[in-house]
């Protein structure tokens, strides 16, 4: 019995510097390849990432994962202590590829890693803004108030030392929730921004 060759054809994509655009809608998924905190960074910084999702166009990859990104710090505004939260600004400038060509883009951010905090991107103004703290400013001063009447129970052996205690307490926590800062902005290295394309780039 003869034997029947079958092939099959798959559809193979294929790295293409000479394409001609990224096109409008884009997302590129960046990884950042330092660390910046409203805490620290100043108007002016770089930021410097790399692409971990490719961008494919007509059947070709016109950028591929390892492409270098570099932008810049727009604006920083460090969290204040009773209010103001951190807010941070990124302008990309610059993409260049494995070829080492670079091109100017400026897409915008659509998402960021929050971490263990609540920061997200503000697509009104295209920045990142941290949320807020009273959530845990409340289980401060609870705790402190918490402990404050146990420890004025224990001394006083009556409820009326609890109540003194308590009232300590809370004012120990107010006063720390006061003299403390919020959350920062904080983009680590190795944490990812999404960001789109509103308009088509030119690779030619």
């Amino acid at each position: 019995m003869p034997y029947v060759t079958i092939f099959v054809l798959l559809p193979v994509l294929v790295y293409s510097a000479s394409a001609t655009e990224i096109p409008k809608g884009a997302h590129l998924l960046l990884r950042m390849n330092n660390s910046i905190s409203t805490r620290t960074v100043h108007e002016g910084d770089y930021v410097y990432l790399q692409t971990e999702s490719p961008i494919v166009a007509d059947g070709h990859i016109i950028v591929p994962n390892g492409s270098y990104v570099q932008g810049v710090v727009s604006r920083a505004k460090q969290s204040g202590r009773v209010k103001g939260r951190a807010e941070l600004s990124i302008h990309l400038e610059t993409l260049t590829l494995p070829a080492g060509t670079t091109y100017r883009i400026s897409p915008r951010l659509a998402s960021v890693d929050s971490g263990e905090t609540s920061q997200k991107v503000d697509n009104r103004e295209n920045d990142i803004k941290q949320g807020g703290t009273k959530g845990k400013d409340a289980e401060t001063i609870a705790i402190t108030a918490g402990t404050g009447a146990a420890l004025g129970g224990l001394v006083d052996r009556e409820w009326k030392g609890a109540g003194i205690g308590a009232g300590v307490g809370t004012g120990v926590g107010l006063a720390r929730v006061l003299l403390s800062r919020g959350r920062e902005v904080e983009l680590k290295r190795g944490s990812t921004l999404d960001v789109v394309f509103d308009r088509p780039v030119s690779l030619e």
